[in-house]
């Protein structure tokens, strides 16, 4: 194909080339034309008008210089007044022209004067006939020379293929003969013959299919070429200039689910919590200046573990591969989001910008359970807070059926768990710190599968705020509790239950849950409902209709998981909840951290303050719950105190 792309091209050089030397010939002839023609004309003139010279000039001697080129078709002369005085307009040869001219002039030469003759205007037209054969000519010599142009190479490389293919033909029939003719001889026929002509045809052949084989590679190289472009376009997402799905999928399968060498490490999926959102009030090119802004967070921060790939799996979602990084180290990774997401956050003034679920993986790992189990951590990373993160150990899978699932198998389970009630409660109790505080057990709630196991709590609620089932989870555990309550007649016990954000603000589960605790007022009254700070903040008004209603049917509020939010004073004080519960992250090294403790001790002055007690949760600890002690907390849950026990 390059050759023949070489060929059109000669060819083309070859049409310009003589094109432009027949029209400089031909536009050459022209010019001569036209000035022989000039001066032929003032010959005229100056010959048979001008009286001193007309008897120079014999009619012989007119004839030879207008009948050579037979060059006018026309002559016209006009006087002074524009007036014709010769007009000639004849086919005829220009010898019976000159004559014409000749008794012209002499019948006209008395009406001018000497100085007149300058004053004769003079008009004719050349004769092209000529000049048009010789153009005819250029152009057959123009089409001549190119066509053979043309077609001498294609005959000569015709000729080369068809000699170069009889050789390679007869090349390898002798090579083929001497095989067999070798293979039939007897053992004192003399090989050593043979083998020296397999040797010369081998050497013979070796040109001609190195050609061969440099030709094929090239077209081989192109090929391989053209197929990685077309590969990358189609393996790039526009936004971003990430790899997309398909090639994280065929990244995770050749590098880590079919490697031969032990391989592993950890993956993450980043889920941007704000896309939609940004989408809909702020037009679609702010939402891919968001998207590119968490693609270079993620991309800065993996940037620093050896080996990682940061992909973009679908419009709101990113996955990152980190080979030989134990998940004691990618919750590393994940403060480092978290961090540089709340920074974003606060410059762009977002509620939130993207959470992230964190697993382990091992050589051999199916990506479809892999990833069902990341995105099950990503569920719970985001029931916890803005930007959080969550990892997903192997510890917490023992025992658990939920790795597997994906949302359709979660949605029948909870569906199953639901309609068979098939709940477990339990309760973790409150130790009070101080004669006059009252403090309550929290009602914590197992669910188990048709098959009698137990699914991990928070999975399980995750996916069902996942899947907008929350409400009626709620429902469940309440009304479980409320009769189990009822059952154990606990007439001096306080409990406490966990109801999700949404559910607080939905209007039909607040007329559902008024309606139902004023059948059981008197359990109303020892109820304590727990809902957690960064939820609450979601919708302040919506709480505040929540909180109001609480109060109505004589319950108490908690806002469990406090500190972890930005709350202002004013929103805690507006809202006017019973209790607070800091989160477990305060009580963690809190012997050691020095600023937890001035934190706490600033939460519980200002919580003392407006009448509200402080609780603290997650104790493991006699140092920690000394601590807390000395912090003037009013009340300790954790495992330390006790850990959850039957009703």
């Amino acid at each position: 194909m390059a050759g023949f792309k070489k060929l059109i091209f000669i060819q083309l050089i070859s049409w310009l080339l003589f094109a432009s030397i027949g029209g400089y010939f031909v536009a050459a002839a022209f010019d001569n034309a036209a000035s022989n023609a000039q001066h032929k004309a003032q010959l005229v003139v100056n010959n048979y008008i001008n009286k001193h010279s007309i008897a120079d000039i014999s009619p012989e001697k007119l004839q030879q210089v207008l009948a050579d080129g037979n060059t006018f078709s026309s002559f016209i002369l006009r006087d002074q007044q524009g007036k014709e005085v010769v007009n000639i307009q004849s086919p005829t040869p220009l010898p019976a022209i000159a004559q014409l001219v000749e008794s012209s002039f002499n019948s006209i030469r008395p009406q001018f004067a000497v100085n007149q003759a300058s004053d004769i205007k003079v008009e004719f037209m050349i004769n092209a006939n000529n000049l048009g054969l010789l153009l005819q000519q250029g152009l057959f010599i123009v089409i001549l020379v190119s066509g053979l142009m043309a077609i001498i190479p294609i005959v000569f490389m015709k000729t080369m293929f068809r000699k170069l293919n009889r050789n390679i033909s007869m090349t390898v029939a002798d090579v083929i003969d001497v095989y067999i003719n070798q293979n039939q001889l007897n053992s004192g026929l003399d090989t050593a013959i043979n083998n020296s002509k397999i040797k010369q045809l081998g050497v013979d052949l070796i040109p001609s299919f190195n050609r061969l084989s440099h030709f094929l590679q090239s077209k081989h190289d192109d090929i391989q070429n053209a197929a990685h472009t077309i590969k990358q376009e189609a393996y790039k997402d526009v936004v971003t200039e990430l790899g997309n799905r398909n090639m994280f999928v065929e990244y995770y399968e050749k590098h880590i689910e079919s490697s031969e060498k032990s391989t592993f490490g950890s993956l993450a999926m980043v889920r941007c919590s704000e896309l939609q959102a940004i989408n809909q009030t702020r037009g679609y090119q702010k939402g891919d200046e968001y998207v590119k802004a968490v693609a270079d967070i993620i991309k800065h921060i993996s940037g620093t573990y050896t080996g990682s790939k940061v992909f973009r799996l679908n419009s709101s979602d990113f996955a990152i591969v980190l080979p030989n990084t134990p998940l004691k180290e990618a919750e590393r990774f994940g403060d480092n989001l978290q961090s540089r997401f709340t920074q974003y956050q606060q410059n762009q003034e977002l509620s939130s910008v993207a959470n992230t679920g964190i697993v382990g993986y091992e050589k051999g790992k199916p990506l479809g359970e892999l990833l069902s189990i990341v995105d099950n951590a990503m569920s719970m990373a985001q029931s916890k807070q803005a930007n959080a993160w969550h990892v997903q150990r192997e510890t917490d899978l023992v025992n658990n059926v939920s790795a597997g699932f994906g949302n359709q198998n979660w949605r029948k389970v909870i569906n199953e768990v639901i309609e068979s009630e098939r709940v477990h409660l339990v309760m973790q109790n409150i130790m009070p710190i101080g004669k006059s505080i009252k403090a309550y057990a929290e009602i914590q709630v197992r669910f188990k599968t048709a098959e009698n196991q137990v699914l991990p709590t928070a999975s399980f609620l995750a996916m069902a705020e996942k899947l907008d089932m929350a409400m009626e989870i709620d429902r469940l555990i309440i009304d479980s509790s409320l009769e189990k309550i009822k059952s154990r007649n606990f007439s001096e016990k306080f409990f406490g239950l966990n109801v999700t954000a949404s559910s607080a603000h939905n209007d039909q589960f607040v007329i559902w849950l008024e309606r139902r605790l004023l059948k059981d007022t008197n359990i109303a009254s020892k109820l304590v409902f727990e809902v957690s700070e960064f939820g609450l903040q979601q919708n302040i008004k919506a709480s505040k209709r929540f909180i109001d209603m609480i109060h109505r049917v004589g319950a108490r509020i908690t806002v469990e998981r406090f500190g972890v939010g930005l709350t202002s004073f004013k929103f805690f004080r507006d809202l006017k909840p019973d209790f607070i519960k800091m989160d477990a992250s305060y009580t963690r090294g809190l012997e050691e951290d020095k600023n937890n403790q001035y934190f706490m001790r600033l939460m519980v002055d200002l919580a003392h303050r407006i009448g509200v007690s402080v609780f603290a949760e997650g104790v493991e600890s006699q140092e920690e719950k000394h601590i807390i002690e000395t912090l003037c907390l009013d009340g300790v849950q954790g495992y330390y105190i006790e850990k959850p026990k039957d009703i």
